[in-house]
């Protein structure tokens, strides 16, 4: 994938990091599936499409809510992992490789649709007016968003520069709290509705937060083979000389409701 704006262009594969991905992405709190949960999104009854699903960790994880799932990705690789995952957890969820731009169902099929991590990917132009046909009168499309804290942790900064050393072009350092950003192609077709920024505090181990970095678009999933172990050298030595065994790294987490217009 190659996006003017993101990394400088540079080429990026979530493919070539699933399998880390599969292990190591998985660390949201349970506070971020039941803020979902109390916007009545993932209930029971309700058919609920994840668009760029990654390793399927959303329909998971909200799965005992009784919603039925659908996710999607535009990585073989990591449908794979998610079908994977969701097999060793008896879960009958639906995966299927496809870009959030050529998903296609019929007028008024779905309930909510929600985009975690991945809402600067598609093209709106296309996205926006298909999610609105879609979906049933009343229906949401959840955009949700969790990042480290840089400058006010000392571990996430740490890691960012050592990722940043190898990896110049990177744009997803120096986050700050924000709003959940809504393209406004989406603003056409639908309202506004809740939307909300709020902390966490999520719990790693050295290995769980090397492999959380190695995750990361900015290095398993662009990094050449030789920057790439050289990062898991420098990394890994930084965190055993300068994070205890356990530690907690402060994130924040954005979400935006968008309603369908009536």
């Amino acid at each position: 994938m190659q996006i003017n704006g993101i990394d400088g262009g540079k080429v990026f594969d979530w493919g070539r990091t699933s399998k880390d991905y599969a292990k190591y992405r998985d660390i949201y709190p349970e506070t971020f599936y039941k803020k979902i949960a109390e916007l009545g999104i993932g209930m029971e009854g309700q058919t609920v499409l994840d668009i760029g699903t990654g390793t399927g960790v959303l329909p998971r994880n909200m799965y005992s809510y009784g919603a039925k799932w659908i996710g999607t990705d535009i990585s073989e690789n990591q449908i794979e992992q998610a079908r994977e995952l969701a097999k060793q957890q008896n879960m009958d969820i639906e995966f299927y490789m496809c870009p959030a731009e050529q998903i296609t169902y019929p007028d008024n099929t779905l309930d909510a649709i929600t985009a975690c991590q991945c809402i600067w990917y598609p093209d709106h132009k296309v996205c926006a007016p298909n999610f609105y046909h879609i979906l049933k009168p009343g229906g949401r499309f959840l955009i949700l968003y969790t990042a480290w804290l840089p400058f006010e942790d000392a571990v996430a900064k740490r890691s960012e520069d050592i990722i940043l050393k190898y990896n110049p072009a990177w744009t997803g350092a120096g986050e700050t709290r924000k709003d959940m950003w809504v393209p406004e192609e989406y603003k056409e077709y639908f309202e506004v509705g809740r939307r909300e920024v709020f902390d966490v505090r999520i719990p790693f181990t050295r290995e769980g937060w090397h492999g959380r970095m190695r995750a990361c678009r900015g290095v398993g999933a662009s990094m050449t083979a030789d920057e790439l172990s050289a990062w898991d050298a420098e990394h890994f030595k930084m965190l055993c000389e300068e994070a205890p065994e356990q530690f907690e790294i402060l994130h924040f987490i954005s979400y935006a409701e968008l309603i369908v217009k009536k």
